[in-house]
């Protein structure tokens, strides 16, 4: 009984992670149930929503709840949309769906994150109330804790891809699916489930209603994708975290500013290697069933700009982001009305965290200046409306990772570097990549900037299932991430660079490997992906149960979470 207990109930000290063990024991039932049932889609269909279900619930326990809610409005709102015969009806569904997801979105991810500004900016010491489990203590019976709002693993991309459902179907981009298993299976596709990449419906729900196939260089890619991000996730991420990252970034007043800069490269590999990692293992695991999940990667720190960067890094929301955010605010058309509002939103925000009128008037200042030189000299409003709207776009996209300030300022200081790159490579005579040393430096700098932005990243990330739980203390990551950057200026001090290099020997070993197999050309990667796939089922399983041997020797006792599931 305590076995069945242990396998099938919830327990917050063992979730259903691709590192866990008791993972592919899952993973090898759902094949097995699969193998027998494949060729029926509506069976096929219905038995892996349930079993996604079942893995978010091992996941994140009674949270699963909020997944049904998602599944459950989000279908019957697209036939609403679908079904309406004017186009004001379809608008008032359309905007249904939106507010009720960014409305569970908000509650659950933000609520802290609100209450937090609110008190700085009246004095208030308000603390927000977990009415989700207070209805369930009295209608059920249960046991929640109702003096704190715990983070739902994944919701932030369940909540898009249910919303990017609702507004293709107003868009005319899709049709509704008529089977809420087949609904309920798209929302809750357990290997990208909960951290991505964020999964169109235009995408993958015309895979539903495909007959499987998987051949047998697909196998081998996707034991391959499989394997690459076991190892990346293992030996590359929390070997780096666990033995040099975390401690820097826990007490950066204690290092030198070599050490922090170091720090701040090894969690630029680790970062990469975690999430990358998962959404490699979630291509393979999806490939075995027969299903195609996007490209979320790209060799980003091969980019060249910031720009370039956000085309490689998580291109999932970066697409997301533009097609049902940047262009609806006018994209580099213009502005439009929902540009101002959004203006407006930041404006407030941006008032709530300094608590200073001073600083709304002067962004108003600057907002009335800015409108004066458009009405004067029209190409520069457009100029101004693009950037503006590009930059709210990386304001929500850093406000989209967490509720943080530390958020919201990297994800501004990632548009600013866009903003800064476009007027550059107008004036700048390295310009013209084909150059191989313009491109190396463009890339070098490139790494850099974006290395350097994640001080403010990584002080608002949490790394533990304990720090996830906990309630945000907003004010002291401003407090980490500005001693990490005073470090930084004022204590480089080179003279420990040796001893430094010489103590953490593996684990710069490690870096320094990763980011070869990194910057190793594409044609090179390809060749060595598909040599592998092309041999036999025997050199499959040598080489997987070698590397499962090597990964499970080097991992620490306790999991270490993928970074992504606390967004």
């Amino acid at each position: 009984m305590e076995i069945l207990k242990e396998y099938f109930l919830y327990n917050p000290n063992s979730p259903l992670i691709f590192t866990e063990q008791i993972f592919w024991v899952f993973f090898g039932i759902v094949m097995l149930v699969f193998s027998l049932i494949y060729k029926n889609k509506a069976w096929r269909n219905g038995f892996l929503f349930l079993a996604s279900i079942f893995f978010y619930y091992k996941t994140s326990g009674f949270f699963f709840s909020i997944l049904l809610f998602s599944t459950i409005t989000d279908f019957g709102i697209g036939i609403a949309i679908y079904n309406a015969t004017t186009q004001i009806a379809k608008k008032w569904w359309l905007a249904l769906s939106i507010s009720l997801n960014l409305g569970v979105l908000i509650y659950f991810k933000y609520a802290y994150f609100f209450a937090d500004s609110f008190n700085r900016m009246i004095g208030s010491q308000y603390h927000p109330i977990n009415h989700f489990a207070d209805i369930s203590n009295k209608l059920l019976g249960t046991g929640f804790r109702v003096d704190q709002i715990l983070l739902p693993v994944g919701i932030s991309f369940f909540t898009f891809q249910t919303m990017s459902y609702a507004i293709d179907i107003y868009r005319g981009h899709l049709k509704p699916v008529r089977s809420i298993f087949d609904f309920g299976f798209y929302v809750s596709f357990f290997p990208q489930l909960v951290a991505g990449p964020i999964v169109r419906a235009s995408d993958f729900i015309p895979q539903l209603f495909e007959p499987y196939r998987l051949t047998k260089q697909q196998f081998g890619i996707a034991l391959f994708w499989i394997m690459n991000g076991l190892i990346k996730k293992v030996l590359l991420a929390d070997y780096i975290a666990l033995n040099f990252v975390d401690r820097v970034f826990g007490n950066p007043g204690s290092y030198t500013g070599f050490e922090n800069l170091m720090a701040l490269y090894g969690y630029s590999l680790q970062v990469y290697a975690d999430f990358s990692g998962y959404t490699d293992m979630a291509i393979g695991i999806a490939l075995l069933m027969g299903f195609r999940l996007p490209l979320n990667f790209n060799s980003p720190y091969k980019a060249d700009s910031c720009a370039n960067f956000w085309k490689r890094w998580h291109i999932s929301l970066s697409t997301w982001l533009k097609d049902y955010l940047y262009i609806p605010l006018g994209g580099n058309r213009g502005g439009t009305l929902f540009t101002y509002i959004a203006l407006g939103f930041i404006a407030f925000f941006v008032y709530m965290i300094s608590g200073s009128w001073a600083v709304l008037a002067s962004m108003a200042l600057f907002a009335a200046l800015a409108i004066l030189t458009g009405m004067f000299i029209p190409p520069a409003k457009r100029w101004f409306t693009t950037n503006i709207n590009l930059l709210i776009t990386m304001l929500f996209g850093g406000l989209w990772h967490g509720a943080s300030w530390n958020f919201v300022l990297w994800g501004g200081l990632n548009g600013l570097g866009i903003v800064v790159y476009k007027l550059w490579r107008k004036i700048s005579p390295w310009e013209d990549k084909t150059k191989w040393y313009n491109r190396l430096i463009a890339i070098f700098i490139t790494f850099n900037f974006i290395s350097f932005t994640r001080i403010w990243f990584r002080s608002s990330s949490a790394n533990s299932w304990d720090s996830m739980k906990a309630s945000h203390d907003i004010s002291s990551e401003w407090s980490n991430a500005t001693t990490m950057l005073n470090q930084l200026v004022t204590n480089m001090d080179f003279s420990v660079a040796l001893d430094v290099i010489t103590g953490f020997a593996p684990v710069f070993g490690v870096m320094v490997l990763g980011f070869i197999i990194h910057w190793l050309p594409e044609s090179w990667k390809n060749r060595y992906r598909y040599f592998f796939a092309n041999q036999g089922i025997v050199v499959h399983v040598l080489v997987a149960v070698l590397g499962v041997f090597l990964v499970y020797q080097v991992m620490s006792a306790d999991a270490q979470p993928f970074i992504y599931f606390q967004f």
